[in-house]
């Protein structure tokens, strides 16, 4: 058995970069920035997220920085071959399945009463 979900609730730390293919598929990147503590305090992690199809076009008309969102999917990574040393890299990315928008519509205005996350 295999299992691969990765869960997050952060602040997205990028406006989103949308792409539209001529196929008709839209891609999303994000940032997102999620707290961790550690016995010395607490220390940010940020990680690539990748949305495709409804979930992005969501991403891009709803979410901008600094907005709390939980999102669900499962890790992956993306490899190319480096130009100058032909090495091969890696670099993780959440590849997002689920996007759950939190807080109030508009969030950071301290206005709460809509405060039940929307799910996409």
């Amino acid at each position: 058995m295999s299992i691969n979900v990765v869960t997050l609730i952060g602040r997205v730390g990028t406006d989103p970069d949308i792409k539209y293919f001529e196929s008709g598929s839209v891609k999303c990147k994000l940032t997102l920035a999620v707290n961790r503590r550690t016995r010395d305090g607490e220390h940010t992690d940020w990680f690539n997220l990748e949305l495709w199809g409804k979930t992005a076009e969501v991403a891009g008309n709803y979410v901008r920085k600094g907005r709390q969102i939980a999102i669900k999917g499962s890790l992956k990574f993306d490899t190319w071959s480096d130009r100058q040393t032909g090495a091969t890299r890696s670099s993780p990315v959440i590849q997002v399945d689920q996007l759950d928008l939190l807080g109030s519509k508009r969030d950071g205005d301290g206005d709460m009463s809509d405060s039940s996350p929307e799910h996409f």
